[in-house]
């Protein structure tokens, strides 16, 4: 049984029936044979189906939110930010579907035709992440759905019952039992999943979990994606609105208790305004208020996983003995049960501590002062990863140029932390392969069939 906590309380919360192996692979095998029915169902009705699905999620968005923030810790009003901001997705998708994975007509001359038809992978496995597991599976299992595959879908085992509410509504508004299946457990249904018979990984997740996939299916050619860490650098310009900046970015380092792949992990100032922006960013962290996530009011959750309090741990202490100041927070609150960490602003960092390259997934920064565009550009850059960066400068000339020659997937002039269905998400390097969202997010889940048809 996987057994379900409050992070915030500690209390516990339910009991799930885990799937062994031989249930994996029973329910790999029917989804392989419900899969061709439901291609053949065609993309209108299963479209007909998945607007029913956004119906139904709007219906319950309270008691959907209540149960992420349960189990999560996420503040209510984030989590009600979040399965609501599901819903224009589906929209999104829905609205391109036909225009993106029907069959297209390239070419006709009269006597040749030339048609290019989306033919749907197969059967995917969808091992999905537990800080925005509306955001995360829905960007993978609706399109996957829409493009006529099954899903064998693992939530993560922090958000479990949000994960089986999904299905639920998924099946209430007509998608077959076997079609989408949830698969609840941990890593060793994972490695399960992975040794079926099936055409597609798509998983959300840490690079390390990440390799070991890649190196699973990777001698079977098949559909791999993998949307792994980041740590995303924001550089704040000479002429940059301090007060602004420091605002957008404290919430951009902060939201979801830092608990997101996108969150800003580094920051770089130009020493003109760096002390100024280091005050106004460190009045705005401490105006965050740390507490019940079930309270409208609270801005700072629990943290979803108790091990990465001793991450967050290492990472200041090991900034600090290298010469770092910790301008607020830095220590786990031990005033109330569950897993709690203080908002954590650190500056007179630099590249030698972990703070400034490791991941931190929570509610910690780094500050660094930089003398120019040119410093700043190469410490953008000076990482394994490659997911998101941005600048804030009101010269947009001038943050092309910069972002134009950052290793990101997605860059930021003026913003950061935020994500469109109508860009596609996708990193580089050790933020991994291949990208959701988008018109190229709908094919991602389709094999091209190019047909040539010539008339007698």
């Amino acid at each position: 049984m996987l057994k379900i906590h409050n992070p915030a309380t500690g209390a516990p919360l339910a009991e799930v029936p885990e799937a062994t192996p031989a249930i994996v692979c029973e329910r790999a095998a029917a989804a392989r044979a419900a899969q061709p029915a439901w291609a053949a169902l065609g993309l209108r009705e299963r479209m007909e189906i998945l607007q029913r699905f956004r119906v139904a999620l709007a219906s319950e968005v309270e008691a959907l939110a209540a149960t992420l923030t349960a189990e999560v810790g996420k503040p209510i009003r984030q989590s009600r930010n979040e399965v609501n901001g599901l819903l224009p997705r589906i929209d999104f998708f829905l609205a391109q579907a036909e225009a993106s994975i029907g069959a297209q007509q390239l070419h006709d001359d009269g006597s040749t035709r030339e048609v290019l038809g989306f033919d749907p992978l197969g059967v995917v496995v969808n091992i999905s992440a537990w800080n925005y597991p509306y955001f995360v599976g829905g960007n993978v299992f609706v399109p996957a759905l829409l493009a006529g595959n099954a899903v064998l879908y693992k939530p993560s085992e922090f958000s479990t019952l949000t994960g089986l509410h999904i299905a639920r509504l998924l099946h209430e508004s007509g998608v077959p039992l076997d079609v989408f299946v949830p698969l609840v457990g941990g890593g060793a249904v994972g490695a399960a999943l992975l040794e079926q018979r099936i055409d597609g990984v798509f998983f959300t997740g840490s690079h390390a979990t990440g390799q070991r996939i890649a190196a699973a299916v990777g001698p079977r050619f098949i559909k791999l994606q993998l949307e792994l860490g980041g740590k995303d650098p924001t550089y704040v310009a000479d002429d940059a609105d301090v007060k602004a900046a420091a605002e957008s970015l404290a919430d951009g380092a902060m939201y979801n208790t830092g608990q997101s792949c996108c969150s800003v992990e580094r920051i770089y100032v130009h020493e003109r305004i760096h002390d100024a922006f280091v005050a106004a960013f460190v009045d705005t962290v401490n105006g965050f208020v740390i507490g019940d996530p079930a309270s409208e009011d609270t801005y700072i959750g629990a943290i979803a996983r108790a091990p990465q309090i001793a991450v967050l741990e290492a990472q200041v202490a090991d900034a600090r003995a290298k010469g770092a100041e910790l301008l607020t927070g830095g220590r786990r609150l031990t005033d109330r049960p569950g897993n709690w960490f203080e908002p954590t602003v650190l500056s007179r960092v630099d590249h030698t501590m972990d703070v400034m390259r490791e991941e931190s997934f929570g509610p910690i920064i780094g500050i660094q002062k930089v003398s120019g565009d040119a410093e700043a550009l190469a410490l953008m850059n000076d990482t394994r990863y490659g997911l998101t960066a941005g600048v804030f400068t009101k010269d947009e000339a001038r943050a092309t140029a910069i972002l134009s020659k950052v290793n990101a997937g997605t860059v930021y002039w003026n913003c950061c932390d935020r994500v469109s269905p109508r860009l596609p998400w996708s990193g580089h390097g050790d933020s991994g392969v291949g990208l959701t969202l988008s018109t190229l997010g709908l094919q991602t889940f389709t094999r091209p069939r190019a047909w040539h048809l010539r008339r007698p």
